[in-house]
Parts: structure tokens; sequence; C-alpha cells
């Protein structure tokens, strides 16, 4: 706590215009939810005990005192609230960069969503981006922060008043931590009353590991039950506080798609209490950092996030793992290579991919759980592992012949009288791809072609390459397959057709690896390929976005030769004439058909003008 008015020099400091924006939202479209700001400063309390906690395992001068906890004093003669905390505290810095700005990223996000959400929904999304510290304002007419950082004399404190400054400037404080000083405006007396503050205290932190005190007129009354409910069974758990549970780990506000609560006992001894989310965080797109953040607690204390309890391809699921056959001094070398933790990984994720088999069989909670995290899991068809073969089994496609969503055994069994492969088109949209080319040939002989439409499954079918013993392969790479499949043998190409394809090959060098007759295309006059040994188009183009500089194998131009543009062209080259322009013309016809631009839309539209004129 501090310990008297300081005596200092202010420095002057203006927030982001982000945060102006943020705080006039949160200030004043919330207004009717005003009690949810004690949620905020109190899960802000309990996360810097969490820091401080950690960080003493292995730096001793920022351990914690005997009895870590929260107070919230009231001052009714002052109209003072102050939330105050053990935990790790602020440098200068650190307060001016968690106080004062936020991510522009952010601030965009948080402004749409919001706009977007139900008046209902709203008060959800401020824990949600971290901007719930300015909910103080909505009962304050100022705010001052008093802060010493845990292994540093120094302290600071923060004031504003909530209109576009604040100031900031060094105090004292006897322990590090933090108080959170309120100015409760008149209307906003309510929160200087106890039994107020103690039932919103039960409603949104009665999990919080941590104590809370409530502290008046030196009265000391404890707020919260503070016992982690994953130690109870499930019939002792109202829904309530799973749900209120799921929020505080996830800072998600929706209701989770699955709940897993497990006692795990034997020689490895765990509890586990994790969520599959009903959503997508706005600041955890796909391609976050492939990092598992189930929480780690040894003997019911927070201990890290960054155990890695579940692989990357897992990272959607969330809560927390808790076992007291780990020391609670544990070290993070330890945590690495201790067998103990590993044991505790394996049956964490055995578990896991049991209830997602389980969830597999639930058609419309399934559909909806692998719209948010398919792509997620599919890495897991990439990275080998000993749950390769369930992963396929319970993974979801879009298809050329059904509508929805499909598995690949449900494919296997719709497969065609001779047909030993399971085909699929990679590329970047559904719509796409259900329009290509290259399916021409698969359709008219009753083919199926599974459609891949995330980015990792350019990659996965050539480590994860059989399916109960069928190869997967890309039909821009099953020329020959197809031509099996039609039961034509190997066609003679015209000496007509020959001399093209030459022109084409010269016209096109560097451009194209070559140039071929095709029988798979009925309705369109040309198309891209990839060399049989080769990596597929789809692959060759995403590996080129992260790396502009990684040179591409050229593609293979095949041609249909029953189209009257192709017989077109024969006639043209028996005769002489020059088809250099519509060559170039072809092949940006065939880029466009997969979805790309041509090498340049300028010229292109010019060279389409031009010979829109000729004909």
């Amino acid at each position: 706590m501090s310990n008297g008015k300081p005596n200092y020099a202010e420095e002057q400091h203006h927030f982001s215009a982000e945060v102006e924006r943020l705080m006039d939202l949160v200030v004043h479209a919330l207004y009717s939810e005003r009690e949810i700001f004690l949620r905020e400063l109190i899960a802000n309390s309990a996360d810097a005990l969490d820091r401080r906690r950690f960080e003493s395992l292995t730096n001793q001068t920022v351990a914690l005192p005997d009895k870590p906890q929260i107070y919230l004093t009231v001052d009714k003669k002052e109209n003072l609230l102050t939330i105050s905390d053990d935990g790790l505290g602020m440098s200068k810095d650190e307060m001016i960069q968690n106080l004062g700005t936020i991510a522009k990223s952010g601030s965009r996000a948080f402004e749409k969503q919001f706009k977007d959400a139900k008046p209902e929904d709203r008060v959800n999304l401020i824990g949600q981006f971290g901007v719930g510290f300015y909910s103080a304002f909505m009962v304050s007419d100022k705010v001052e922060v008093i802060s010493r950082r845990a292994g540093s004399d120094e302290a600071w404190i923060w004031s504003s008043e909530g209109k576009g400054n604040y100031s900031i400037a060094p105090t004292t404080r006897i322990t590090p931590g933090t108080d959170v000083i309120l100015h409760v405006k008149k209307d906003a007396d309510e929160y200087l009353e106890n039994l107020r503050l103690e039932t919103i205290i039960r409603k949104w932190a009665d999990h919080i590991a941590w104590p809370i005190t409530i502290k008046q007129d030196d009265k000391e009354t404890s707020a919260n039950e503070g016992q982690a409910i994953w130690t109870k069974s499930r019939s002792e758990i109202t829904d309530e506080q799973l749900n209120e549970f799921y929020h505080h780990v996830t800072h998600l506000f929706d209701k989770p798609l699955a709940t897993l609560l497990w006692h795990a006992e034997g020689v490895i001894e765990f509890t586990s209490l994790l969520f599959i989310p009903g959503m997508i965080s706005p600041f955890a797109p796909v391609d976050q950092e492939r990092k598992s953040k189930v929480r780690l607690h040894v003997r019911r204390m927070f201990i890290t996030d960054e155990a890695n309890m579940l692989p990357p391809w897992l990272r959607f699921i969330q809560g927390i793992v808790d076992t007291e056959d780990l020391p609670l001094n544990v070290s993070r070398e330890m945590l690495q290579n201790t067998p103990v933790l590993a044991r505790i990984r394996k049956n964490l994720m055995n578990r896991v991919i049991s209830e997602l088999k389980k969830l597999s069989e639930d058609q419309e909670k399934y559909t909806k759980f692998w719209e948010l995290f398919g792509t997620i899991l599919k890495e897991g068809l990439w990275e080998p592992n000993e749950h390769n073969d369930t992963i396929a089994k319970i993974s979801r496609f879009y298809s050329s012949s059904v509508d929805g969503l499909t598995n690949l055994s449900d494919y296997v069994s719709r497969m065609k009288k001779g047909q030993e492969t399971i085909y699929f088109l990679a590329g970047d949209s559904l719509e796409v791809l259900k329009t290509s080319p290259h399916l021409e040939g698969f359709k008219a002989q009753g083919i199926e072609v599974l459609l891949f439409t995330d980015p990792v499954d350019a990659f996965w079918p050539d480590r994860y390459n059989k399916f109960e013993e069928k190869p997967l392969r890309s039909i821009t790479r099953a020329k020959e397959d197809l031509d099996k499949l039609i039961g034509k043998e190997d066609r003679t190409n015209s000496e007509e057709e020959e001399k093209l394809l030459k022109i084409l090959t010269e016209s096109l060098k560097e451009k194209i690896s070559d140039a071929r007759i095709t029988t798979r295309l009925v309705d369109s006059p040309v198309i891209l390929a990839a060399k049989d040994d080769g990596p597929d188009l789809q692959m060759q183009r995403l590996l080129r976005r992260n790396d502009r500089s990684m040179p591409s194998t050229p593609p293979i131009l095949e041609i249909n030769p029953n189209h009257p543009l192709i017989k077109t062209l024969i006639q043209k080259v028996n005769s002489n004439e020059s088809i250099d322009n519509a060559a170039l013309i072809l092949l940006d016809i065939a880029k466009i058909q997969d979805g790309e631009m041509p090498s340049d839309p300028t010229l292109f539209a010019k060279r389409i003008a031009s010979a829109l004129t000729l004909s």
C-alpha cells in the first residue's frame, strides 16, 4: 500500500488517439453495466500475482510475501475505492505502455466488433480485448495508479481524469505491487458499499485462487471462496461457475463448444479442466504463434502457460492442468526435461483426441468446430505423431460430388470400381475450385475429387500420403491416372498438333516447362499442370507468397485438341501465321482459371482487346 501523498514534479502525457476512442466507447456505451469495472480490475490484480509467482521461481528477489492477496479498501468519507495487490507491479515504462497506449490493430478490431455486437453482448468485449482498465472511468471522476515493480525500489504514480491526458511521476510504495485508486462519482456511490462489492466479487471472481479482502473502517471481510473449481467433481460445479471460469481462462465470453473435466489417477495423477472455445478471439488468428497456452498449476498454484501441455496442432484447446507430482519451485529447464510432465502431456493428448472423436459424432456441433479449428487440427496430419490416422478420420473436406462437408472414409466408400487413389484439388477459394477446368475430365467419368481450401492442405498430403492404403494425389499431377481410368491407350499426336506444341513451347520458353495434349479437358481449351516429380501448383504458390525470392518450377501447359480455339490455332500454324500473342493469352487464361492473376494484367487486357478486334 502507498504510505502517503508524494511530493513530485509531474510529467504530462497524452493518450494515444486509439485509447481516447476506446475509452469513449467503454465509458459511455457500457454505462448500464458499470459493475464490470470491478471484474476487470480484480482480474488484472490476479494476473499480476500470477506473474510475480512465476518470476519468483527463478528470481528470489521478487518472491511473494507470506500472505499475498488482493485488497479492496473503501473510504466513504473521501469517496475512494482502492484495489491493491501484491503482484509484480509496473515500472514507469510499463505504466506508460500498459495504461497509455494500445495497438492500433487492436483498437480497430475492438471498434468494429463493438459496433456490430448487440447491446447485451458489448460488455463482454472489454476483457477479450484487454481494455478493461479503462472501464474504471465508468464509475470514477479520476483514477490514480501507484505501482512499484518487484525487485525495484522505485515507485510511480499514474493519474488521469480520462479526458485525453495523464500524468506520471515518482512516488513511494512500501512494498511491491499496485494500488488502483478510484475517485468514485457521486452517482456510483453504490460501489462504496461492502455488500454490493461482495456480491459483485462472488459473481465474477469467486474462482480466483488469490484471497480477496474488503477493508472498511478497520474491518476486514473475506469476499471470495478462492477454491479452484477444477478440484471439485462436475456435479459440484454449477454451469454459471464453469462458464465464468471459461471466460476467465480464455478471455472469451461465449459458451464453450465442449468442456473436459478429468481427474487422472494412477502412476501419474493430475486434474485437467479444458475447453474447446465456441469462437476464435480476434487476437488469435490461425497463424498465431504455434504454442499451446494450457496453463500448468502445481498444487492449485499457477506456474506457467508456456509448458507446451498440448502439441501446436491442438493449440485451440484452452484451460488448466493441475498436478501434485511436480515441485512448486519447478524451473523452466525442468519443465522441458522432466519425464513426469512428458507422461502428463501424452495422457492429456490421448484424452483430447478421444473427446474430439466423440464430438465428431455430433454433426451439428462438429461442423461448427471444424469451421473454427479444422485448419489448425489438420496441422497434425503434417507433423508425424501417433494420432495421424485418427486425425485423418475426423477431418472434414469439401467435395466435387456431395454437398457440405465429407470425410475420407465416406469418400473411399464412394470410390468407383477400379479406382485406387483418393484425388484432391487444392486452392484458395472453394468457388474457384468448384468450377476449375482440372475437374472436367474427372467429372465426366463420375470420379469424385476432394476440394482442399486451407493453406495446410497443400502440404500434408505429401507427408501423410495414404488413408486406408489408398494414396492421395493431386489431380494436377494425375494425367496418367485419368487416362487409365478412361481406358484410353497412349494417344499419338498428329503432325499438326506436334507443330503447335513445339511453337507454344518456343513462344513461352522459360514460362512453361513443356506443352502437351491432354484428354482430361472437356469444355476448356487449356490448363496448367505440375510436373509429376515436382510440388503441387498450390504448394508452389503458397511458398512464393511466403518468400517472393523463391524460384518456381515452370508449369506444364496442357491443351485440349478438341476445343475450337485450339483447332483455330492449329489452322493458323498450318498457314504459317504467328501465334505468339495467342500463346501468351492462353497462358494467362490458364493462370486465371487457377485463381492467379496474369503476369501483367494491363498487357493481358490489351492482348484480349487486340484479339477481339482482329476476330
